[in-house]
């Protein structure tokens, strides 16, 4: 396929005074015509006729079908509801010709530009990029249904489907670039065979890929530590603020009250915790007496390190 490709001084383009002379919206546009625009040739492109036969108000407009989002999933695809039928051979061949005749004449508008910097010439650079977008966009919206058509016939280990629609996609526009309506035969046929070469040599790089490494990582099997570790942390403050508590007895434990917390939560280094009956023994007091008094005893503590919270 011959490519004709036109180029720009960027500089030259985007002087001051063109930029004034456009709206926001044109401006913006403005900025992103590339320096290279390259089209698909035509003997009818030449014919003085040919831009109100293919823009003009008698000009035959094309009926593109509704797009509908791809599913994430192969089988979720047998649920949608049918998709329109594909474009006619006319709507097909008008479409193309519409496409590659705006990019034929943005094209000659950049050389034009870049001999020669004006505000009308880059008005008219405007005006032909946004039909060349436009049209681009229905010719995609168009043939996507290719793609999801492709993948579903396709067994690549290895690459999810998702994968699959995103390569697809970019090949479909590299497609569209492309084609050439003059040769006689229909895109789906030469985008298809673009798509499929896409998914082998995808299929074929996730191949090697899994051959150099084999066990793929999985972040769901990776251990998350912060929890513990933010539990490990609150505990060490809780002691430390008990531990201050007690040596300066914020709490106004009574010597009883110490001994059985003591006992009971072992808070002496290297001690073993305390049945409420061996503390019982220890201070002379029954089992229930040195329950009250611990519960009487923790409550006091309780009190005291909310305090201590709230003065820090």
């Amino acid at each position: 396929m011959i490519q004709v490709t036109g180029a720009v001084r960027h500089g030259a383009r985007r002087s001051l005074s063109i930029s004034e002379g456009l709206a926001e919206s044109e401006r913006r546009l403005y900025e992103r015509i590339p320096a290279d625009v390259s089209y698909v040739p035509h003997p009818l492109y030449y014919r003085p006729e040919t831009e109100e036969r293919l823009f003009g108000k008698q000009a035959e407009e094309t009926d593109i079908p509704a797009w509908r989002p791809f599913p994430e999933r192969p089988q979720d695809a047998a649920h949608l509801p049918a998709q329109r039928a594909r474009l006619s051979v006319d709507d097909e061949k008008r479409g193309f010709l519409r496409y590659n005749y705006a990019r034929f004449r943005l094209s000659g508008l950049v050389e034009a530009q870049h001999r020669q910097a004006a505000l009308v010439t880059a008005k008219e650079m405007v005006l032909w990029y946004r039909r060349v977008m436009d049209i681009r966009a229905g010719l995609v919206r168009a043939y996507m249904p290719l793609v999801i058509a492709m993948a579903k016939r396709t067994s690549a280990r290895n690459v999810e489907f998702a994968e699959l629609i995103g390569e697809g996609n970019l090949a479909l526009l590299r497609s569209i670039d492309k084609f050439d309506v003059a040769r006689g035969f229909r895109f789906s046929t030469y985008a298809c065979r673009a798509i499929l070469k896409t998914f082998r040599r995808l299929a074929g790089k996730a191949q090697r890929y899994r051959a150099l490494f084999p066990v793929r990582y999985d972040p769901k099997l990776d251990p998350d530590d912060h929890d513990m570790m933010r539990d490990q942390a609150n505990r060490r403050d809780w002691l430390e603020s008990l531990g201050k508590v007690l040596a300066a007895n914020l709490a106004d434990l009574s010597p009883v009250e110490r001994t059985i917390l003591t006992e009971r939560f072992a808070l002496r280094p290297r001690a073993d915790r305390q049945t409420l009956a061996a503390v019982g023994r220890m201070v002379g007091l029954t089992c229930e007496r040195v329950r009250q008094i611990q519960n009487v005893a923790l409550g006091k503590l309780r009190s005291a390190l909310e305090a201590q919270a709230l003065a820090s």
